[in-house]
C-alpha cells in the first residue's frame, strides 16, 4: 500500500491557520492593534469600511520596521517576541506567536508601510494570498501603516459566514474598547466609513473609562485596589443601584491583557451578594498583575484564556478586595468594630472608688383611691327612682296606629344576587403562578403566561408599526437615558421605527436620549432596562432587511414587556389573557419560536393513573 501521509502546501496550512486566528474582521482588528502597542506607539488610528469587509487600517508611530523585517513578518512562525521556548513563561507582550500577519496575508489583499526612526525613506509591501506582489520605497511618517482590504477574497464561504455590518461592527467595537481600556496612556482615533466616532486622548484609568462609556458612568464607579505577594488590583466596580439586566461592562485584564474567566467573574459576583435584584450584573473594570510565570496564556489561539497556577488563592483575594471596596465606600452594609468614645466614662469619674447611694423618701400613709373616691362622690350624683320613671312618661303607643307607620324596606330576594357569589365557576385557574390551566372538551391545555404574552404583544406591536395609528402617552417631564456611544448610534438608526410604536424623542446626543413620550403600555421607571435589553437584541439578530429590523425591535420589546413568570393573575386577567392569545394568527409558538401551550387529551391523563 502506497503512503497516505503528506505534508500540507504552505498556502493550505496558512489557511487553515487563518481560520484559528481570523475568525472575522474584529480578528485583525485586535491583531493589528495589538501589534501597534508591542511597537511602542503612543498614537493609533483605526479605519474601518463596511464593517471591516472592505478595509481594516491601523496607522501607528512606532518604532517602524526594517526592510528585512517588513518581508520577515509575514513569513509563519516568524515573531520578535520569544527566542527560546523559556520565554513563553515570561511574557510581557501581546502577540508572541508570529501567526497573525501570516495568515491575515493568506486571506486578504494586505498593504504595509513602515520606516524606522533613522531611516530617511519607508518600505511598502503589497501581498494578496501570502505572495508580495510589490515592494518599494516610499515615503511615509515613522511608524506603521498596515491595510487589509477585501477579507476573505479568496474563500467565498468563509465570506458569507459573516453577519450583518451591526454585528460585525459591535464584535469590531468590542475589540477596540479592550486594548483602549487597556492602555490609557495612548491616544486613539477611530473613524467608521470616514466619519470619526471616537477620539481619546490619553489620561488616567477613570478617564478612559468615562470616555469610552459616556460621562454618566463616572458617578458609578467605586475604585478597587489591593497590592499582595502574589497579586495586585486595581480598577472600578460599579455601584449596586447601577446593575443592569444584561452583562455589558465587565472587563478582566491581566499583565494588560484582556481576558474571559468565568472563576474570577464568579468572585467578583459573589463579593456582591445580597446587594442586587435577581437577575442583574454589576459593570466592572478589574486589572489583575501577577508574575508572568504563574500564569499560561498560551491554551487558546485568541489568548482571551489563562490559566493561573493558584485560582483559589486569586479568587479568595478578588472576592475580599471587592466586597471591603464596597464597604470601605459606605456602598454595602459593613459592621463596624472601632470604639465609640462616646460611649468611655468621663475623666473626672474615673478616680473615685465609690459612689453614694441616693435617697428616696416615701410616704407611707399615701393612699391614691382615698382622694379618686371623694372626687367620684362628690361629682357623681344618682338619679331618683321618680327620675328614671319619668324619661317614659308619654311613651305609649296606640297599636292601632302602628299599621299606619310607613317604614321602607327591600325585599331581599336570591334572584338580586349573582350565582356566582355563591358558587365560583371560574374557567381557568393558575398554577403556581406560571401556567393557566384551562378545561377543553377533550381534557385541560396549559398555556404558558409569559409566552403568551409575548405572542399576543408581538402581533400588537407590529400591528402597530404597520397599519395602526400611533398611541402614545405624554410624559409630564422629559426623561433623560444614558448609553455609550455605539448603542446612541443604534438608536439613531431605529428611531423612526420606535416612533411608529409610541415613542417620542426629543433630541439624542453623544451619550444620552431624551424622551417626551412612550407608549402607554410601558412602564416609565423600565425604560432603561427595555433599551439595554432591546439594543443587544439588534446587535445580536438584526438582520439586514427593513422588515426584519422590525421584526427584531418588536421580538425584543414583546420580551421586555410580557408579563413574567410569578405574577399572580385574576380570573378575569386570566380569561383575557386566553382571549387574546387565540384571537393571533400564531397562537401556538411565541416570537422565538418556543410553545406558548400544551394540551392532555382525558385519554392521556388516565394513562398516568393505569400506569
Amino acid at each position: 500500500m502506497s503512503d497516505i501521509i503528506q505534508l500540507l502546501p504552505d498556502h493550505v496550512a496558512n489557511q487553515i491557520a487563518a481560520g484559528e486566528v481570523v475568525q472575522r474582521p474584529a480578528s485583525v482588528v485586535k491583531e493589528l492593534l495589538e501589534n501597534a502597542i508591542d511597537a511602542g506607539a503612543t498614537e493609533i488610528k483605526l479605519l474601518i469600511k463596511d464593517a471591516g469587509k472592505t478595509l481594516v487600517q491601523v496607522i501607528d508611530n512606532g518604532k517602524g520596521m526594517s526592510t528585512t523585517d517588513a518581508r520577515l513578518a509575514f513569513e509563519r512562525h516568524a515573531t520578535s517576541k520569544i527566542r527560546t521556548a523559556e520565554d513563553l513563561f515570561c511574557l510581557n507582550t501581546k502577540g508572541f506567536r508570529g501567526e497573525a500577519l501570516a495568515s491575515i496575508a493568506a486571506i486578504a489583499h494586505v498593504e504595509l508601510k513602515t520606516k524606522q526612526t533613522d531611516q530617511e525613506l519607508g518600505t511598502l509591501l503589497k501581498i494578496e494570498g501570502n505572495s508580495i506582489q510589490h515592494q518599494d520605497v516610499v515615503t511615509t511618517p515613522t511608524g506603521t501603516s498596515i491595510a487589509v482590504k477585501n477579507l476573505f477574497f479568496n474563500i467565498p464561504a468563509r465570506r458569507n459566514f459573516l453577519k450583518s455590518n451591526t454585528v460585525e461592527m459591535r464584535h469590531i467595537m468590542d475589540e477596540f474598547n479592550r486594548v483602549a481600556l487597556t492602555h490609557p496612556a495612548v491616544v486613539f482615533d477611530f473613524y467608521n466609513n470616514d466619519s470619526e466616532t471616537l477620539n481619546l486622548n490619553n489620561g488616567n484609568l477613570r478617564q478612559r473609562i468615562v470616555a469610552v462609556f459616556g460621562k454618566k458612568i463616572n458617578e458609578k464607579l467605586v475604585p478597587i485596589e489591593e497590592t499582595t505577594d502574589i497579586i495586585k488590583i486595581t480598577g472600578f466596580v460599579s455601584k449596586p443601584e447601577f446593575a443592569k439586566k444584561k452583562r455589558g461592562e465587565q472587563f478582566f485584564f491581566v499583565n494588560n491583557r484582556f481576558i474571559k474567566n468565568g472563576y474570577l467573574h464568579h468572585a467578583v459576583i459573589n463579593a456582591f451578594n445580597d446587594l442586587l435584584p435577581t437577575g442583574y450584573h454589576p459593570s466592572y473594570f478589574l486589572y489583575l498583575n501577577v508574575p508572568p510565570n504563574t500564569i499560561d496564556i498560551n491554551i487558546h489561539p485568541t489568548k482571551t484564556e489563562i490559566k493561573f497556577d493558584n485560582e483559589q488563592a486569586l479568587y479568595a483575594i478578588l472576592r475580599s478586595t471587592v466586597k471591603h471596596s464596597l464597604g470601605q465606600y459606605n456602598v454595602a452594609p459593613v459592621l463596624d468594630f472601632n470604639r465609640d468614645a462616646t460611649m468611655d466614662v468621663p475623666y473626672h469619674f474615673k478616680d473615685k472608688t465609690s459612689v453614694s447611694t441616693p435617697q428616696i423618701q416615701v410616704n407611707p400613709d399615701f393612699n391614691p383611691f382615698e382622694q379618686e373616691n371623694k372626687d367620684s362622690s362628690a361629682n357623681y350624683n344618682r338619679p331618683k327612682v321618680a327620675q328614671w320613671e319619668s324619661l317614659y312618661v308619654d311613651t305609649d303607643v296606640d297599636e292601632k296606629n302602628l299599621h299606619n307607620i310607613d317604614v321602607d324596606a327591600q325585599i331581599v330576594n336570591r334572584e338580586l344576587f349573582d350565582a356566582s357569589d355563591y358558587e365560583t365557576k371560574s374557567k381557568t385557574h393558575q398554577v403556581h403562578q406560571k401556567y393557566i390551566l384551562s378545561v377543553i372538551k377533550s381534557g385541560v391545555v396549559f398555556i404558558n403566561q409569559n409566552l403568551a404574552h409575548q405572542r399576543i404583544l408581538y402581533e400588537e406591536l407590529l400591528r402597530k408599526m404597520t397599519i395602526d395609528d400611533i398611541t402614545s402617552q405624554q410624559l409630564l417631564f422629559p426623561l433623560e437615558l444614558v448609553f455609550n456611544l455605539f448603542d446612541i448610534g443604534l438608536c439613531k438608526e431605529i428611531q423612526s421605527d420606535l416612533e411608529s410604536i409610541g415613542f417620542q424623542f426629543s433630541s439624542i446626543t453623544d451619550d444620552t436620549i431624551i424622551l417626551n413620550g412612550i407608549p402607554s403600555s410601558v412602564d416609565q421607571n423600565k425604560l432603561q432596562a427595555l433599551f439595554e435589553e432591546l439594543f443587544e437584541a439588534i446587535k445580536n439578530e438584526i438582520p439586514e432587511s427593513s422588515f426584519s429590523q422590525l421584526d427584531t425591535i418588536a421580538k425584543s420589546l414583546a420580551k421586555s414587556l410580557a408579563i413574567k413568570n410569578g405574577q399572580k393573575l385574576n380570573t378575569t386577567e386570566q380569561e383575557q389573557l386566553l382571549a387574546q392569545l387565540f384571537s393571533c394568527k400564531e397562537p401556538n409558538l411565541s416570537p422565538f419560536g418556543k410553545k406558548t401551550y400544551i394540551t392532555l387529551s382525558s385519554e392521556e391523563i388516565q394513562l398516568k393513573f393505569d400506569n
